[in-house]
């Protein structure tokens, strides 16, 4: 999280507005290819205000709105059967990666079951929130690797969740402003990065892993070769198995209860929001009132770490001696991993999961943690949804619970691989394959959606927060 790290994420941002912008510029030369011969003959200060009005008329039109929601009719069929599945291995795969599975789930619910994509955003918020609830459920009662700790981090958890659940309600209104073509060239970019970096975290983890074997073996045979008379054991190939404690000592109370009143808190300003007219001096009163209540919880917990009454213990030593500008650099990330989160329909654990990787989190402690922040975004995101009347109840309690049970299946078989196998970088190839799959899916499904338009005339440009109706 140094200056190199900074500059990374600048330029990845710089790039972003970049091909933003390209492709404006290409669909704005569609509709000027019949106008070439006419633009030679006029002041180019006319042709300068003549295309800045065509940007402005294509991004925003008074009244126009480009949203209609389509939901198929719920029955038994070859699109449930194939989506269940689909479901199923997504969320098993995102519950043990720490991202949710949004991703996967994203282009299943618009290109097999029929939703559009804003609904099946919604939903896939609904799946992401009940995979990460049944693998925190899993998680409670499990020990940090190699440290006495839960393998949860309630503290690193507090300094990144109050404002990862501010970026949420951020991203649910970009949600309805944004058309779908931006959606993609974001998802796009961020998606090809994450999964690059995670990529790369994985092979450096794999090869620690691999000399860490290597001695481990060495120290074995010499033992052996010493002819000492007494039996060895051999060393355990994973994790060292630990004794179970009950649930009051596994978690940390206070922090968790912090955690529920910047919920509950947040939710309360949301639910007062449905009942104030869209756009009104007390609609936007209640939004500005999540500001302090986040920024009040991660700046406490950041003041504790700053000052060295708590540390992030699951960094060991490297978790104390934080800097301000550190503390504020991850309150801004795990805001923006809301942001994306509740724009695109994904877990907050596509941003927090690669992030806590590289800041030297255990893959099983990054997982593990992401998903209980995530549990908190993805259930705000569920009720927003719910009062936008986003999607269709029946439909969301059915994904719901398949979702659940794989986390649950997922969860279970691949710790029991880590442990056999001893290398836990299959969690973080896991978080690549899944961020690279979904950018893959969702990508295509986008770039299909955009063409489409394109070839349509059909309006494009963003919709009014205001002037939207569920």
């Amino acid at each position: 999280m140094g200056k190199s790290g900074l500059l990374m994420k600048m330029r990845v941002l710089l790039f972003s507005l970049f091909l933003v912008g390209s492709l404006l510029l290409l669909v704005s030369a569609e509709e000027e290819v019949g106008e070439k011969t006419a633009i030679s003959e006029v002041p180019m200060e006319e042709v300068e205000l003549s295309l800045l009005r065509k940007a402005i008329n294509f991004l925003w039109q008074k009244g126009r709105v480009g949203y209609a929601h389509v939901w198929p009719e719920m029955k038994f069929g070859w699109k449930i059967i194939v989506g269940s599945l689909i479901g199923f291995f997504g969320a098993s795969f995102g519950s043990v990666g720490g991202v949710g599975g949004g991703g996967i789930f994203v282009p299943m619910l618009t290109l097999i079951i029929g939703f559009d994509s804003k609904s099946s955003t919604a939903i896939s918020k609904c799946m992401i929130m009940g995979a990460a609830a049944s693998t925190v459920y899993y998680n409670l009662k499990q020990r940090h690797p190699t440290l006495e700790m839960p393998v949860i981090d309630y503290d690193l958890a507090l300094l990144f969740q109050p404002m990862l659940v501010l970026g949420i309600s951020i991203g649910v209104a970009f949600n309805v402003i944004f058309a779908d073509w931006m959606i993609t060239v974001l998802l796009i970019i961020l998606f090809i990065f994450t999964s690059t970096k995670a990529f790369l975290k994985g092979v450096e983890t794999w090869k620690k892993e691999t000399i860490m074997k290597k001695e481990a073996a060495k120290l074995l045979a010499a033992k052996d070769n010493a002819g000492e008379g007494a039996e060895y054991q051999a060393l355990p190939a994973g994790p060292e198995k630990r004794e179970k404690v009950s649930l009051m000592e596994n978690v940390h109370w206070k922090q968790v209860g912090i955690l529920f009143a910047v919920w509950f808190a947040i939710l309360a300003c949301e639910i007062g929001q449905k009942y104030t007219a869209t756009c009104s001096v007390a609609f936007w009163v209640l939004n500005l009132l999540q500001v302090p209540v986040a920024i009040g919880a991660s700046g406490y917990e950041g003041y504790m770490l700053y000052t060295g009454k708590r540390k992030i213990a699951s960094r060991g030593d490297a978790g104390a001696n934080w800097k301000i500008h550190q503390l504020v650099l991850a309150c801004f990330i795990g805001m923006c991993g809301g942001m994306v989160g509740g724009l695109l329909g994904l877990g907050g654990g596509f941003i927090l999961g690669p992030l806590f990787l590289e800041m030297g989190i255990p893959p099983q402690v990054a997982s593990a943690t992401a998903t209980f922040a995530m549990m908190f975004s993805s259930s705000m995101s569920v009720v927003e949804y719910y009062l936008l009347k986003r999607f269709p109840v029946p439909y969301a309690l059915y994904f719901v619970a398949i979702a659940t049970f794989s986390a649950l299946v997922g969860q279970y078989l691949v710790r029991r691989i880590v442990i056999i196998l001893g290398r836990a970088s299959l969690i973080i190839f896991i978080l690549a394959f899944t961020i690279f799959v979904s950018a893959i899916s969702l990508g295509g499904v986008g770039i299909s959606n955009m063409i489409y338009k394109i070839q349509h005339h059909e309006y494009m440009g963003f919709d009014s927060l205001c002037a939207y109706k569920a």
